[in-house]
Protein backbone atom coordinates (compact mmCIF):
# COMPACT_ATOMS: atom_id res chain seq x y z
CA UNK A 1 0.00 0.00 0.00
CA UNK A 2 1.70 3.40 -0.82
CA UNK A 3 2.12 5.52 1.97
CA UNK A 4 -0.63 8.07 2.42
CA UNK A 5 -0.01 12.31 2.69
CA UNK A 6 -1.88 13.17 6.33
CA UNK A 7 -2.65 16.39 5.62
CA UNK A 8 -5.24 15.77 2.53
CA UNK A 9 -5.49 11.87 2.42
CA UNK A 10 -4.39 11.72 -1.15
CA UNK A 11 -1.15 8.70 -1.98
CA UNK A 12 1.95 10.29 -1.49
CA UNK A 13 4.22 10.02 -4.05
CA UNK A 14 7.63 7.98 -4.03
CA UNK A 15 9.60 10.21 -4.91
CA UNK A 16 9.38 13.94 -5.37
CA UNK A 17 11.69 16.89 -6.42
CA UNK A 18 10.91 20.30 -6.00
CA UNK A 19 12.03 23.85 -7.70
CA UNK A 20 15.76 21.24 -8.24
CA UNK A 21 18.51 23.69 -9.48
CA UNK A 22 22.03 22.09 -10.14
CA UNK A 23 25.32 23.89 -11.19
CA UNK A 24 28.72 22.70 -12.94
CA UNK A 25 31.20 25.65 -11.85
CA UNK A 26 33.81 25.09 -14.52
CA UNK A 27 36.97 27.55 -15.44
CA UNK A 28 35.00 29.36 -17.74
CA UNK A 29 31.86 29.46 -15.24
CA UNK A 30 29.06 28.42 -13.76
CA UNK A 31 27.17 26.14 -16.14
CA UNK A 32 23.47 26.27 -14.86
CA UNK A 33 22.70 22.75 -15.69
CA UNK A 34 19.11 22.16 -13.91
CA UNK A 35 16.78 24.98 -13.30
CA UNK A 36 14.19 24.91 -11.21
CA UNK A 37 12.40 21.75 -12.45
CA UNK A 38 9.47 19.72 -10.18
CA UNK A 39 8.46 16.19 -11.17
CA UNK A 40 7.11 12.87 -9.13
CA UNK A 41 6.97 9.42 -9.63
CA UNK A 42 4.53 6.83 -8.20
CA UNK A 43 4.69 3.87 -6.63
CA UNK A 44 4.65 1.43 -9.45
CA UNK A 45 4.55 3.77 -12.12
CA UNK A 46 7.48 3.94 -15.08
CA UNK A 47 7.90 7.58 -15.51
CA UNK A 48 10.15 8.58 -18.85
CA UNK A 49 12.06 11.63 -19.01
CA UNK A 50 13.38 12.70 -22.69
CA UNK A 51 15.42 15.08 -24.69
CA UNK A 52 18.08 15.70 -26.57
CA UNK A 53 21.90 15.93 -25.23
CA UNK A 54 22.17 18.61 -22.86
CA UNK A 55 19.00 18.96 -22.04
CA UNK A 56 19.69 17.65 -18.17
CA UNK A 57 18.27 14.56 -18.07
CA UNK A 58 20.91 12.56 -16.36
CA UNK A 59 22.02 14.94 -14.30
CA UNK A 60 18.85 14.62 -12.73
CA UNK A 61 19.38 10.84 -12.00
CA UNK A 62 22.31 11.63 -10.49
CA UNK A 63 21.36 14.82 -8.28
CA UNK A 64 18.57 12.73 -6.71
CA UNK A 65 21.51 9.76 -6.02
CA UNK A 66 23.69 12.28 -4.94
CA UNK A 67 26.46 11.42 -6.76
CA UNK A 68 26.84 14.48 -9.00
CA UNK A 69 30.76 14.10 -10.44
CA UNK A 70 32.42 17.21 -9.75
CA UNK A 71 32.44 20.75 -9.90
CA UNK A 72 28.44 19.60 -10.00
CA UNK A 73 26.87 21.17 -7.01
CA UNK A 74 23.23 21.26 -5.73
CA UNK A 75 21.84 24.66 -5.55
CA UNK A 76 18.85 24.40 -4.25
CA UNK A 77 15.49 22.11 -3.93
CA UNK A 78 14.36 19.81 -2.50
CA UNK A 79 14.37 16.05 -3.07
CA UNK A 80 12.21 13.46 -1.02
CA UNK A 81 12.05 9.70 -0.80
CA UNK A 82 9.01 8.17 1.24
CA UNK A 83 8.88 11.58 2.70
CA UNK A 84 11.92 11.80 3.76
CA UNK A 85 14.35 14.64 2.91
CA UNK A 86 17.50 13.26 0.80
CA UNK A 87 19.50 16.27 0.39
CA UNK A 88 19.86 16.23 4.14
CA UNK A 89 21.14 12.48 4.83
CA UNK A 90 24.70 12.05 6.33
CA UNK A 91 27.11 10.20 3.70
CA UNK A 92 26.41 6.66 5.04
CA UNK A 93 22.43 7.25 5.25
CA UNK A 94 22.90 8.03 1.34
CA UNK A 95 24.66 5.09 1.06
CA UNK A 96 22.30 2.53 3.00
CA UNK A 97 19.56 4.40 0.38
CA UNK A 98 21.23 3.55 -2.70
CA UNK A 99 20.95 -0.39 -4.08
CA UNK A 100 18.68 -0.65 -1.20
CA UNK A 101 15.64 1.36 -1.90
CA UNK A 102 17.07 3.56 -5.39
CA UNK A 103 19.28 1.71 -7.97
CA UNK A 104 20.30 3.08 -11.02
CA UNK A 105 21.58 1.46 -14.46
CA UNK A 106 24.14 3.37 -16.07
CA UNK A 107 24.48 4.32 -19.25
CA UNK A 108 27.21 2.18 -21.09
CA UNK A 109 27.26 -1.13 -19.47
CA UNK A 110 30.81 -1.44 -21.33
CA UNK A 111 32.50 0.70 -18.75
CA UNK A 112 30.20 0.39 -16.32
CA UNK A 113 31.01 -3.42 -15.58
CA UNK A 114 34.91 -4.06 -14.78
CA UNK A 115 36.53 -6.30 -17.51
CA UNK A 116 38.53 -8.18 -14.98
CA UNK A 117 35.64 -9.34 -12.47
CA UNK A 118 33.04 -11.53 -13.55
CA UNK A 119 29.55 -11.36 -13.68
CA UNK A 120 28.43 -13.14 -10.54
CA UNK A 121 31.44 -11.00 -8.92
CA UNK A 122 30.20 -7.97 -9.75
CA UNK A 123 26.44 -9.13 -8.51
CA UNK A 124 27.97 -10.62 -4.84
CA UNK A 125 29.50 -7.52 -4.61
CA UNK A 126 26.79 -5.12 -5.21
CA UNK A 127 24.88 -7.27 -2.88
CA UNK A 128 27.87 -7.55 -0.08
CA UNK A 129 27.64 -3.45 -0.46
CA UNK A 130 24.11 -2.97 0.00
CA UNK A 131 22.24 -5.82 0.71
CA UNK A 132 23.65 -7.13 4.23
CA UNK A 133 25.49 -10.12 5.17
CA UNK A 134 25.11 -13.49 3.72
CA UNK A 135 27.25 -16.24 3.06
CA UNK A 136 28.74 -16.76 0.06
CA UNK A 137 26.82 -19.55 -0.70
CA UNK A 138 23.32 -17.40 -0.40
CA UNK A 139 25.28 -14.28 -2.10
CA UNK A 140 25.79 -16.82 -4.91
CA UNK A 141 22.65 -18.54 -5.24
CA UNK A 142 20.69 -14.75 -4.77
CA UNK A 143 23.01 -13.89 -8.26
CA UNK A 144 21.72 -16.71 -10.26
CA UNK A 145 18.38 -16.37 -9.39
CA UNK A 146 19.04 -12.77 -10.65
CA UNK A 147 20.35 -13.61 -13.80
CA UNK A 148 17.73 -15.69 -14.61
CA UNK A 149 14.84 -13.37 -13.98
CA UNK A 150 16.25 -10.49 -16.14
CA UNK A 151 16.58 -13.77 -19.25
CA UNK A 152 19.99 -14.70 -19.51
CA UNK A 153 19.99 -18.26 -20.51
CA UNK A 154 22.09 -21.04 -18.27
CA UNK A 155 22.61 -18.43 -15.48
CA UNK A 156 24.91 -20.85 -13.25
CA UNK A 157 27.79 -20.96 -15.87
CA UNK A 158 27.02 -17.59 -17.10
CA UNK A 159 27.94 -16.73 -13.54
CA UNK A 160 31.34 -17.17 -13.90
CA UNK A 161 32.02 -14.83 -17.81
CA UNK A 162 33.39 -12.29 -17.83
CA UNK A 163 31.63 -9.20 -19.65
CA UNK A 164 34.16 -8.99 -23.02
CA UNK A 165 32.31 -12.41 -23.39
CA UNK A 166 28.58 -11.06 -23.00
CA UNK A 167 26.83 -9.27 -25.91
CA UNK A 168 25.36 -5.72 -25.40
CA UNK A 169 22.20 -6.92 -25.02
CA UNK A 170 23.46 -9.69 -22.25
CA UNK A 171 25.63 -7.25 -20.24
CA UNK A 172 22.47 -4.85 -20.27
CA UNK A 173 20.91 -7.94 -18.37
CA UNK A 174 23.65 -8.33 -16.70
CA UNK A 175 23.44 -4.51 -15.29
CA UNK A 176 19.74 -4.70 -14.85
CA UNK A 177 20.00 -7.92 -12.47
CA UNK A 178 22.89 -5.75 -10.49
CA UNK A 179 20.80 -2.89 -9.92
CA UNK A 180 17.71 -5.09 -8.79
CA UNK A 181 19.64 -8.17 -6.59
CA UNK A 182 18.67 -5.72 -3.30
CA UNK A 183 15.40 -5.09 -3.95
CA UNK A 184 14.96 -1.61 -4.43
CA UNK A 185 11.73 0.19 -4.80
CA UNK A 186 13.03 2.68 -7.28
CA UNK A 187 14.89 2.02 -10.48
CA UNK A 188 16.36 4.99 -12.81
CA UNK A 189 17.89 3.28 -16.12
CA UNK A 190 19.92 5.98 -17.82
CA UNK A 191 19.80 5.31 -21.65
CA UNK A 192 19.33 1.43 -21.25
CA UNK A 193 18.88 0.74 -25.26
CA UNK A 194 21.60 3.35 -26.51
CA UNK A 195 23.69 1.13 -29.20
CA UNK A 196 21.79 -1.68 -29.16
CA UNK A 197 19.80 -3.04 -32.30
CA UNK A 198 16.05 -2.41 -32.37
CA UNK A 199 15.06 -5.95 -31.69
CA UNK A 200 17.52 -6.04 -28.43
CA UNK A 201 16.10 -3.02 -27.60
CA UNK A 202 12.11 -3.62 -27.29
CA UNK A 203 13.82 -7.35 -25.39
CA UNK A 204 15.50 -4.89 -22.82
CA UNK A 205 12.07 -2.71 -22.52
CA UNK A 206 9.92 -5.96 -22.33
CA UNK A 207 11.82 -7.09 -19.37
CA UNK A 208 12.12 -4.21 -17.45
CA UNK A 209 7.96 -3.85 -17.76
CA UNK A 210 7.68 -7.71 -17.03
CA UNK A 211 10.30 -6.92 -13.55
CA UNK A 212 8.06 -3.64 -12.49
CA UNK A 213 5.23 -6.35 -12.71
CA UNK A 214 7.09 -8.81 -10.66
CA UNK A 215 8.47 -6.41 -8.66
CA UNK A 216 6.16 -3.69 -7.96
CA UNK A 217 9.48 -1.19 -7.95
CA UNK A 218 8.86 2.11 -9.80
CA UNK A 219 11.06 2.91 -13.04
CA UNK A 220 12.45 6.04 -14.13
CA UNK A 221 12.99 5.85 -17.98
CA UNK A 222 15.67 8.24 -18.89
CA UNK A 223 16.55 8.70 -23.29
CA UNK A 224 16.31 11.03 -26.03
CA UNK A 225 14.33 8.36 -27.85
CA UNK A 226 10.61 9.08 -28.16
CA UNK A 227 9.54 5.91 -29.37
CA UNK A 228 11.47 4.09 -26.60
CA UNK A 229 9.37 6.07 -23.48
CA UNK A 230 5.81 5.69 -25.77
CA UNK A 231 5.81 2.28 -25.80
CA UNK A 232 7.69 1.64 -22.05
CA UNK A 233 5.85 4.58 -19.85
CA UNK A 234 2.77 5.66 -18.30
CA UNK A 235 3.92 9.27 -18.27
CA UNK A 236 6.15 11.45 -19.88
CA UNK A 237 8.40 14.18 -18.98
CA UNK A 238 10.02 16.36 -21.38
CA UNK A 239 12.86 18.50 -20.76
CA UNK A 240 14.99 21.19 -23.18
CA UNK A 241 17.73 23.29 -21.34
CA UNK A 242 17.57 22.07 -18.00
CA UNK A 243 13.66 23.05 -17.38
CA UNK A 244 10.85 20.61 -17.81
CA UNK A 245 8.86 22.01 -21.31
CA UNK A 246 5.79 19.57 -21.24
CA UNK A 247 5.04 16.76 -18.97
CA UNK A 248 1.69 14.26 -19.65
CA UNK A 249 0.91 10.76 -19.50
CA UNK A 250 2.14 9.02 -23.13
CA UNK A 251 -1.06 8.76 -24.71
CA UNK A 252 -1.58 12.29 -24.47
CA UNK A 253 1.27 13.78 -24.98
CA UNK A 254 1.55 11.73 -28.58
CA UNK A 255 -2.40 12.44 -29.24
CA UNK A 256 -2.25 16.45 -28.25
CA UNK A 257 1.75 17.61 -27.30
CA UNK A 258 0.91 21.22 -26.49
CA UNK A 259 4.99 22.65 -25.97
CA UNK A 260 6.48 23.93 -29.63
CA UNK A 261 9.43 21.82 -28.25
CA UNK A 262 7.28 18.46 -28.03
CA UNK A 263 6.02 19.48 -31.69
CA UNK A 264 8.80 19.81 -33.18
CA UNK A 265 10.50 16.15 -31.20
CA UNK A 266 7.34 14.62 -33.03
CA UNK A 267 8.13 15.68 -36.57
CA UNK A 268 11.55 14.48 -36.27
CA UNK A 269 10.08 10.74 -36.06
CA UNK A 270 10.09 8.66 -38.94
CA UNK A 271 6.26 7.55 -39.37
CA UNK A 272 5.94 3.59 -40.88
CA UNK A 273 3.19 2.25 -42.72
CA UNK A 274 1.70 5.25 -44.20
CA UNK A 275 0.54 6.03 -47.18
CA UNK A 276 2.92 8.90 -48.40
CA UNK A 277 6.47 9.29 -47.59
CA UNK A 278 6.86 12.81 -45.41
CA UNK A 279 9.92 14.15 -45.07
CA UNK A 280 11.67 14.61 -41.46
CA UNK A 281 11.52 18.43 -39.65
CA UNK A 282 14.53 19.12 -38.07
CA UNK A 283 14.73 21.62 -35.34
CA UNK A 284 16.32 24.50 -36.39
CA UNK A 285 19.31 25.94 -34.59
CA UNK A 286 21.41 24.62 -31.58
CA UNK A 287 20.72 24.29 -27.76
CA UNK A 288 20.89 27.29 -25.49
CA UNK A 289 24.62 27.89 -23.73
CA UNK A 290 23.75 27.29 -19.90
CA UNK A 291 26.70 29.41 -19.14
CA UNK A 292 24.37 31.99 -19.97
CA UNK A 293 20.74 30.53 -19.89
CA UNK A 294 18.29 32.66 -22.05
CA UNK A 295 15.92 35.12 -18.91
CA UNK A 296 12.47 33.74 -20.97
CA UNK A 297 11.71 30.03 -22.24
CA UNK A 298 14.93 28.60 -23.16
CA UNK A 299 13.39 27.21 -26.68
CA UNK A 300 13.10 30.83 -27.72
CA UNK A 301 15.56 30.83 -30.42
CA UNK A 302 14.36 27.95 -32.28
CA UNK A 303 10.57 28.14 -31.74
CA UNK A 304 8.25 28.86 -34.82
CA UNK A 305 6.04 30.35 -32.54
CA UNK A 306 8.15 32.47 -30.31
CA UNK A 307 6.83 36.23 -29.18
CA UNK A 308 8.48 39.33 -27.69
CA UNK A 309 7.64 37.88 -23.99
CA UNK A 310 9.45 34.55 -24.63
CA UNK A 311 12.92 36.59 -24.90
CA UNK A 312 12.56 38.25 -21.52
CA UNK A 313 10.08 35.99 -19.00
CA UNK A 314 10.09 32.72 -18.30
CA UNK A 315 6.32 31.05 -18.97
CA UNK A 316 4.45 29.35 -16.23
CA UNK A 317 3.34 25.80 -16.75
CA UNK A 318 -0.55 25.65 -18.07
CA UNK A 319 -3.08 22.90 -18.78
CA UNK A 320 -5.57 20.79 -17.51
CA UNK A 321 -5.17 17.54 -15.17
CA UNK A 322 -2.17 15.89 -15.71
CA UNK A 323 -1.27 16.98 -19.08
CA UNK A 324 0.99 20.87 -18.40
CA UNK A 325 3.35 22.20 -20.00
CA UNK A 326 5.19 25.76 -19.94
CA UNK A 327 4.54 27.96 -22.58
CA UNK A 328 3.23 31.54 -23.09
CA UNK A 329 1.22 30.11 -26.06
CA UNK A 330 -1.05 28.47 -23.77
CA UNK A 331 -2.05 31.69 -21.69
CA UNK A 332 -5.60 32.12 -22.26
CA UNK A 333 -4.63 36.21 -22.90
CA UNK A 334 -2.24 35.33 -25.54
CA UNK A 335 -2.61 36.23 -29.73
CA UNK A 336 -4.16 33.26 -31.10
Amino acid sequence: MPAMDEKNGAARPLLAVRDLCVSFFTHVGEVKAIRGISFHVDPGETVGIVGESGSGKSVTSLAVLRLLPYPGRIMSGNVTFRGEDILSKSAGNMRALRGNEISMVFQDPMTSLNPVFTIGEQIVEALAVHGGKKSPAEARTRAIEMLNLVGIPDPEARFGAYPHEFSGGMRQRAMIAMALVCGPSLLIADEPTTALDVTIQAQILELMAGLREKTGASIILITHDLAVVSEACSRIIVMYGGQIMEEAPSEELFENPLHPYTKGLMRCIPAFGGAGRERLVPIPGTPPDLLKPPAGCPFVERCREAMRICLSNRPAFYGEGRHRASCWRLDPEAPK
